[in-house]
């Protein structure tokens, strides 16, 4: 059995792996998905949350 990397090696070679690819590099320039995935990156390391501090 073909290794991950490899199977996704194969994946992004064939054409519907390509299109997808540069739908994703589109979509990776767009800012408002940059500042969602910012928001994201914050929220997975503990960053600045959006609900008050002292809740209780």
């Amino acid at each position: 059995m073909a290794s991950l990397i490899a199977r996704i090696r194969t994946y992004l070679s064939s054409p519907q792996g390509r299109r997808n690819l540069e739908k994703a590099k589109t979509m990776a320039r767009d800012p408002r998905n940059q500042q969602k995935a910012r928001g994201l990156l914050a929220r997975l390391r503990g960053g600045r949350s959006h609900h008050p501090t002292n809740r209780w």
